[in-house]
């Protein structure tokens, strides 16, 4: 202990404070620029976004503040002895609320895009290269809470185990229990855009990355109006394309990575909680058909349009009298052969049921939360009293479930 380098170590503990002290302000820009990227109109000046995973820089903050700790609580051992853990403990927790958290925090709001500009300079590709162990990391954590999940019971399906028809010749039994149009007018005023949304895992965009023949090919293919533009990963997009506009140089395949950005504008971003009445004012108001659901830290959900919200409206008029759905087919038993990528919610709409939408958006992503991993063989499992047998699975997705009330399958006796 008496050769302790008190000077170096020191030194190093300043440091390591400025460096928690900068992703915290980093950290907290994108915070407020998201905070003003809500409110954002089409002619504003487009704002600055994080280059590099929110992860990362989490990762790298806590081990900062985490070795700050301990040499804190070397030096004072070494100079204060036995009353040395006290004063580190003290000193430490002041030095970092201070200077790494409360100083960057108010620094950060005043001047966001210069925070943000400085980390993505500095910060950009370290960071990206860390991005692995803050994934690793991240996963330990969502494989802790797995057993806090919403359980379902798997059991075996029996050859003999088959629905018996609806009873009631005039209605089909899944339209049982439908509820009062009026009700669900009223019901729109708690639906919010996280509840329509496109999840981002299917959503159509353009990759700036990919060789111009085949973003050329994807748009002769496409048939979208609009699709989000990003570089690698669509959290990164960049603008929207507006597909009308350079429909004409996609038959000689004249089109240019520049004409396609001069045929785009600037993405409009949306708060997942925002009420769905109110974002119909939202697009009115922002002359916008279009909009990239974010979460709290920035993070891309997904996309709602104008017409999402439009046909949710009608759909809550339509579907009283009308039980069409393509992802549904009626089978002679009674029990329906549904497509994976249908959503839940219009599920629960059309057919008057109550599968739980409070998580998953669709039915692929509702039976592999249940069982916690994609089925590689025919299995049956029981949601609730619904009973549900995954009959197909595609590029690890669940693409054709059959579905049936739990009430209508007999006693096995």
């Amino acid at each position: 202990m008496d050769r302790l380098p008190v000077g170096p170590l020191f030194a190093v503990l300043v440091v390591l404070i400025l460096w928690s002290a900068l992703f915290t302000a980093i950290e907290a820009a994108q915070q407020h620029l998201l905070a003003q990227r809500k409110a954002s109109r089409a002619g504003d000046k487009p704002l600055a976004k994080l280059s590099f995973p929110r992860d990362s820089l989490i990762l790298c903050n806590t081990l900062c503040r985490a070795l700050a700790v301990v040499i804190g609580t070397w030096l004072a051992v070494f100079t204060w002895l036995q009353h040395g853990p006290w004063v580190a403990w003290l000193g430490t927790s002041a030095a970092l609320l201070v200077f790494a958290d409360y100083l960057p925090r108010t620094l950060a709001t005043r001047h966001p895009d210069a925070v943000l500009a400085l980390g993505n300079a500095l910060l950009g590709v370290p960071l990206k290269l860390l991005y692995p162990f803050a994934w690793l990391l991240n996963g330990i954590s969502q494989l802790l809470l797995r057993p806090f999940a919403r359980q379902a019971s798997v059991v075996q399906q029996n050859d003999d185990e088959m629905p018996t028809p609806a009873r009631n010749d005039h209605e089909p039994e899944y339209s049982s229990g439908r509820p009062h149009p009026v009700s669900g007018i009223h019901a729109l005023d708690n639906i919010t855009v996280n509840d329509i949304l496109v999840p981002r895992s299917e959503v159509d965009g353009i990759n700036l990355d990919d060789p111009i023949g085949e973003i050329i090919e994807q748009l002769r293919l496409n048939r979208r109006t609009r699709l989000p533009v990003f570089h690698s990963d669509i959290n990164q997009v960049e603008a929207v394309l507006n597909t009308r506009q350079i429909r004409h140089l996609l038959k000689d395949a004249s089109l240019t990575q520049e004409a396609l950005l001069a045929a785009c504008h600037e993405p409009y971003f949306v708060p997942e909680s925002t009420p769905l009445q109110l974002q119909l004012l939202n697009f009115h108001k922002q002359q916008r058909r279009l909009g990239m659901v974010v979460d709290e830290y920035g993070e891309v959900l997904g996309i709602v349009t104008l017409e999402d919200i439009l046909e949710e409206i009608v759909g809550e008029f339509e579907s009283e009298h009308s039980l069409d759905n393509p992802h549904v087919h009626p089978q002679p038993d009674g029990r329906l052969l549904i497509d994976g990528a249908a959503s839940i919610r219009e599920l629960n709409r059309t057919l008057g049921w109550h599968l739980p939408c409070e998580g998953p958006k669709t039915l692929n992503g509702l039976v592999t939360e249940a069982l916690e991993t994609i089925p590689e063989s025919p299995v049956c499992l029981k949601i609730g009293r619904y009973r549900l047998e995954i009959i197909e699975t595609v590029d690890n997705r669940v693409s054709q479930v059959l579905v049936w009330h739990n009430s209508s399958v007999p006693a096995v006796s």
